[in-house]
């Protein structure tokens, strides 16, 4: 078993390196196995919007102990680097990180939800002087919503507000800023030149480019959030409706182990 701090450092270099990580999120113990089982992977991230939807809440309500309940079955079902989907850091962002670490988590995504400028930069400060104090070389997948929350606005305003808001972040130690929303060639572009080369991180949303463009551009990581989960769902539903019509299970369905 490798520790916390190797497994922060594990992906750091994930992040650094030239190719683009992909992490294929997951939501329970199972799902983390089965993606660990794969040898591409290298990294895994939650879904915190599929963890709540597991537990019965919607994207953004679920209680900050259950979403740590969530996360530590992953982290324990695997030997890999986990990041987590923590939300907006819940009341108090540096408390959530330090139990986050504990439980052996070594990135997250934090989503500044449009908060004021100054309050949004304070609390990714928050989150990486508590990671130093434990030691650990975290990585922050700093999220700002300008674009998914930009509303009405052009959406030149709210690349450049991600871009202000990634950068002050960027200055207060966040290794990655995450800006979801950016699908275009053209967005990804302005974001890049803004941010900086393997700083930006973007979800792989239907209607996205493909990994390889996005590693052209210099993104350094792409994510899937919940639509793994609806994807396996969708699997789910079709079965289901399958066995009603059939009543069988298909027979290349793998063994159980």
């Amino acid at each position: 078993m490798t520790t916390t701090t190797d497994r922060a450092l594990q992906l750091k270099a994930l992040h650094e390196a030239p190719e683009i990580l992909r992490v294929v999120n997951v939501w329970d113990a199972i799902s983390a196995k089965t993606i660990a089982d794969l040898p591409e992977t290298r990294a895994i991230a939650t879904a915190g919007h599929s963890i709540a939807a597991s537990f019965g809440y919607a994207d953004g309500q679920m209680p900050l102990d259950l979403a740590l309940v969530g996360v530590k079955a992953v982290v324990d079902a695997v030997d890999l680097p986990v990041t987590a989907d923590l939300d907006d850091g819940y009341v108090d962002p540096a408390e959530t990180i330090r139990r986050a670490i504990a439980l052996g988590v070594v990135g997250a995504n934090v989503e500044d939800r449009l908060r004021p400028f100054e309050e949004s930069v304070a609390r990714v400060r928050a989150i990486m002087k508590a990671a130093e104090a434990e030691g650990v070389d975290f990585q922050l997948n700093a999220r700002t919503d300008a674009i998914a929350r930009g509303g009405d606005r052009p959406k030149s305003e709210s690349i450049a507000d991600a871009i202000a808001r990634g950068r002050a972040f960027l200055d207060e130690g966040a290794p990655l800023i995450f800006v979801p929303g950016a699908l275009t060639r053209d967005d990804v572009e302005a974001l890049v030149e803004g941010l900086g080369h393997n700083k930006l991180s973007v979800i792989g949303a239907p209607g996205a480019l493909p990994a390889a463009d996005y590693e052209s551009l210099g993104v350094a990581r792409i994510s899937y959030g919940p639509f793994t989960q609806r994807v396996a769902l969708r699997a789910l539903s079709t079965l289901a409706t399958d066995l009603y019509a059939t009543g069988t299970i298909p027979e290349d369905t793998p063994a159980l182990n």
